[in-house]
């Protein structure tokens, strides 16, 4: 098999020369394409404005604003609800965004188109000191279209909106807060209520057996216990004073009278009557004149100093009395004393009773109190809790209202108009330098390759190497192409039509640019402004 032939240097000279018109050709199209192109893509005038974060003017350590968190996230939550469709179909009718090819475009396709050209873009700088990182402290808002007007007064129209979505964005979240806290507050004010009229109810209802009046039950246990032995111990006197008192009734029926009473139980009346007189003086330094054995002893003396006087009498020789009168007078005296005693003795008795019931009260409820105490515990553990979580609450929402009077004064974060949006006097797109530029590489590019194209489906050969590598052996004679007067005529007839078509091409398109379009001074103007 024959090897492949290799081109060399004046193979490809040979190409150039015999593909030139094609290469000619096809090289001024493709480079009059990209510079039609580069003339002929609308311009895109971009207005843009930037907006300040501003940072809150009272120091967070006072008050903190209910609305946090990071200002980027802020920024895209206020572009989506300026992005909506409602907003931007607003904008597009009001200003007439898509009135130049509104037939091209859906409603839908309008607002996706709408958005794309829309840009928002944030600005961050380096934090140092506690606040340590990357931090937003601005954002630009633009807008681009191909009209300056439009685009100018479309970015206005956005950042009236972001300013005034952020201002009723952070408006509404601190009243929101408030609001919320404010029915939080009222709901646990009434769970607090509710608790403290159960702790009212249960302490109404175990009121004697509350712990803190425990020390109190124990000191009226040892208080009704002293009273307690106080009454037995008059019960006791009293019951003495009754067997005295039945002795001297005995004596009295007998007709011995107190004296003999006296004498009947083994004490010379008179030493009895002195020794009660120094025990009632005795016990009046400790106790008062109402006390029971003080009024029993003051009792006996009264009955022993009467049966005394009586025996006086009778041994000074006073008038007899009838033995039966006397007798039924002191026998009347000590049923009546007798009477008392016993009266006194039920009185104590009942005392007595009375006191022992109240002592088992009061050691019921000290027995009932742990258990008392332990409810009550439960119940004011609820109430304080309930009670932590309405202070807690309310106090947030003292702190929410001071955030919404921040809002609303414009103390907080808010968003600043830095820059506002100017009218565009150059497009931002396209670079139609570049443009052109590209347009002739792609042109150079775009003609060597269809040469070579053109090349690889030409089989034919050409050359004395070519012939000798196909043939195996070289050529005996060469002879070179001798071109007549003829095809010489023919190569300049072409040459000078292809020329004056070329430049009557270049008449007509300039006529009918001058006549159909704009006249050519304006227009070169224009392309040069482009262009610059």
């Amino acid at each position: 098999m024959p090897a492949e032939y290799q081109l060399t240097l004046p193979d490809y000279l040979s190409i150039l020369r015999r593909r030139a018109w094609s290469l000619g050709i096809a090289f001024i199209f493709i480079l009059a394409l990209a510079i039609g192109i580069a003339l002929l893509v609308p311009p895109v005038f971009e207005s843009t404005a930037t907006i300040l974060v501003e940072s809150q003017q009272i120091p967070t350590e006072l008050i903190q604003a209910s609305n946090t968190g990071f200002a980027d996230e802020r920024i895209e939550v206020i572009k989506q609800r300026v992005l909506t469709r409602d907003n931007l179909l607003h904008i597009i009718n009001k200003y007439g965004v898509f009135d130049h090819d509104s037939k091209h475009y859906t409603p839908s396709e309008m607002i996706d188109e709408m958005r794309s050209l829309i840009t928002v873009e944030t600005i961050s700088a380096d934090l140092q000191g506690k606040q340590q990182g990357k931090s937003t402290i601005a954002f630009k808002l633009s807008f681009d279209h191909r009209y300056p007007e439009l685009a100018y007064k479309v970015a206005n129209e956005l950042v009236t909106l972001f300013l005034e979505e952020n201002v009723k964005a952070r408006t509404e979240r601190a009243t929101e807060t408030t609001e919320f806290l404010a029915d939080e507050a009222n709901k646990l004010k009434l769970d607090l209520e509710k608790l403290e009229n159960a702790v009212a109810t249960y302490k109404q209802q175990n009121g004697q057996a509350l712990p803190e009046h425990a020390e109190l039950r124990m000191d009226m246990v040892q208080r009704t216990e002293s009273e307690l032995k106080d009454v037995e111990r008059e019960y006791k006197s009293t019951q003495a004073e009754l067997h005295f008192l039945d002795i001297e009734l005995a004596s009295a029926k007998a007709g011995m009278g107190a004296t003999a009473a006296s004498a009947a139980i083994g004490q010379n009346p008179a030493q009895e009557l002195e020794q009660l007189k120094s025990k009632y003086a005795e016990m009046a330094t400790t106790y008062k004149e109402t006390h029971p054995d003080l009024q029993a002893l003051k009792r006996k003396i009264a009955a022993l100093e009467t049966g005394t006087r009586q025996s006086g009498a009778k041994g000074a020789g006073a008038a007899p009395v009838p033995a039966m009168t006397e007798t039924d007078l002191i026998t009347a005296k000590v049923h009546a004393k007798i009477n008392a005693a016993n009266a006194s003795l039920a009185s104590l008795a009942q005392q007595q009773k009375s006191l022992h019931g109240k002592i088992g009260q009061l050691e019921h409820e000290i027995i009932q109190s742990p258990q008392v105490e332990r409810g009550l515990i439960g119940l004011l553990r609820d109430h304080d809790n309930a009670k932590r979580k309405y202070e807690e609450v309310r106090a947030k929402q003292m702190n929410a209202q001071m955030a919404e009077n921040l809002e609303s004064e414009k103390k907080a974060e808010r968003f600043a108009l830095l820059e506002p949006p100017l009218m565009p006097d150059k497009p931002i797109k396209p670079d139609r330098k570049k443009m052109v530029v590209m347009g002739f590489f792609l042109a150079l590019a775009g003609s060597g390759g269809m040469m070579m194209a053109l090349e690889t489906i030409d089989k034919r050969l050409r050359g004395t190497q070519a012939l000798t590598l196909a043939m195996g052996q070289s050529p005996l004679v060469v002879i070179p192409y001798i071109t007549t007067q003829a095809e010489t005529r023919r190569r300049k007839y072409a040459l000078v039509v292809v020329l004056i078509a070329m430049a009557s091409s270049m008449v007509l398109v300039l006529l009918a640019l001058q006549f159909f379009y704009m006249p050519l001074d304006l227009l070169l103007v224009k392309v040069l402004a482009r262009l610059n």
